[in-house]
């Protein structure tokens, strides 16, 4: 890692808050969202392009693991547990099978392209997310999210990311040194659905407790700074334990999502989110050599052709997750499209092979380019097959997602 002295830091915060809004901005205005633009500008102002900004720099670093927090704090205020289950059988199955479809699509290409065990497991991992909040906005947006495929998809969107996080929990430990085998990957599912249920079950009896206790502190922001030292007290025990630090965070917002005081926590992490959210991104996007993808470079044309077939292994997997419940009287195709875009959490997924060594430079970018392309598709795919009611009004609030999903 390297350091910067502060006036540096500065320069290179300016220049990643500055492209971050922008191409977001503009990502947006032709109807994309803007963790698309945010990502792009991470690779034009990184080393591949104007060379401004280094992610490995090491607080740089530092903020952007900050802002991968925040955003599972996010994701975990979004995840209504009850609602979840009241969708029932049917998005249940949509998402087991859009997790291990697409896994086991993505893992079996891998092998035939001659990547080793640990590499196309992580890669497999990549293609199980599911990003709702991109979902969620484009449904809104068409006035279609409580149809009965809105409610589907966001259901089985938010089992995806659950189970999402725990496979990639398993694979971390994986890449960590742990054998491939039966045991050591039940052994590590075990520890992480048990960290999960464990800080579930004794979180939803103290934390009530904990908020009427700390609602006596009349200062501005307390409940904000006490999720933010929940999240983070439970990512380093989650990282202790043997679970990942991504669980820990997932696992605060869930639990703060059903207190008294979610709302203002919400639009509090919302407003942090603005800041150290689009530095992760940028950061991931910076990550990405596009050397590794230049024909001219050896091994591009492999890192290429690993993008593209993660890409189409993607999609097939999660179109078929549409299909799955074949008892659902719905259009199965808006259900598949709604469940491609891989978005942040596919991010998130790919930075971890990065970040443990797992993928190269072309592996990474390879796997990055099905993040862009699978987001970048599920929009207008959604908006061809799920026309938008006439005069529907989106139902937004800070951040444009988080009372759609707690309205499902």
């Amino acid at each position: 890692m390297e350091h910067l002295e502060v006036p540096q830091l500065f320069a290179m915060l300016v220049v990643m808050l500055a492209a971050a809004k922008v191409a977001g901005a503009l990502a947006e205005r032709i109807g994309q969202p803007a963790v698309l633009g945010e990502l792009i500008a991470g690779i034009v102002v990184g080393g591949s392009v104007l060379g401004l900004v280094d992610p490995h720099v090491e607080t740089i670093h530092m903020l952007s693991e900050l802002g991968v927090v925040i955003l599972l704090v996010a994701i975990g205020l979004e995840t209504d547990l009850g609602s979840m289950m009241k969708v029932g059988g049917t998005s249940a199955a949509v998402a087991v099978v859009g997790v291990a479809a697409p896994f086991g699509l993505g893992y079996v290409g891998c092998r035939l392209m001659g990547l080793g065990e640990v590499v196309s497991i992580m890669a497999g991992a990549t293609l199980t997310a599911t990003s709702v909040g991109i979902t969620a906005r484009v449904l809104s947006d068409l006035g279609r999210l409580k149809s009965p495929e809105g409610q589907v998809i966001l259901g089985a969107a938010v089992i995806d990311d659950i189970l999402g996080l725990v496979i990639l929990t398993v694979v971390g430990g994986l890449a960590d040194g742990g054998a491939v085998t039966a045991a050591g990957v039940a052994t590590a599912t075990l520890k992480a659905f048990g960290f999960l249920a464990g800080v579930l079950l004794v979180g939803k009896l103290v934390l009530p407790w904990v908020i009427r206790v700390a609602s006596r502190i009349d200062v501005p922001g307390t409940p904000t700074i006490l999720a933010l030292i929940l999240a983070l007290g439970l990512a380093w025990l989650a990282e202790k334990s043997g679970s990942a630090l991504i669980i820990g965070a997932f696992a605060a917002g869930v639990l703060i999502a059903g207190t008294a005081k979610a709302q203002e926590i919400e639009h509090g992490v919302t407003t942090l989110g603005h800041f150290f959210v689009p530095l992760f991104f940028v950061a991931v996007g910076a990550s990405v050599d596009l050397s590794a993808l230049d024909p001219r470079t050896p091994g591009a044309l492999a890192a290429i052709g690993l993008g593209v077939m993660l890409t189409v292994t993607g999609v097939v997997g999660k179109l078929a997750a549409g299909y799955a419940p074949f008892w659902f009287r719905g259009d199965k195709r808006i259900v598949g499209v709604g469940m491609i875009p891989r978005g942040e959490v596919g991010l998130i997924f790919a930075q971890m092979g990065l970040a443990k060594g797992v993928f190269n430079g072309g592996q990474f970018g390879g796997v990055t380019l099905m993040v862009i392309v699978t987001t970048f598709l599920a929009p207008p795919l959604l908006k061809a097959l799920a026309p938008g009611v006439p005069d529907a009004v989106p139902i937004e609030d800070d951040d444009g997602i988080g009372e759609l999903v707690s309205e499902a």
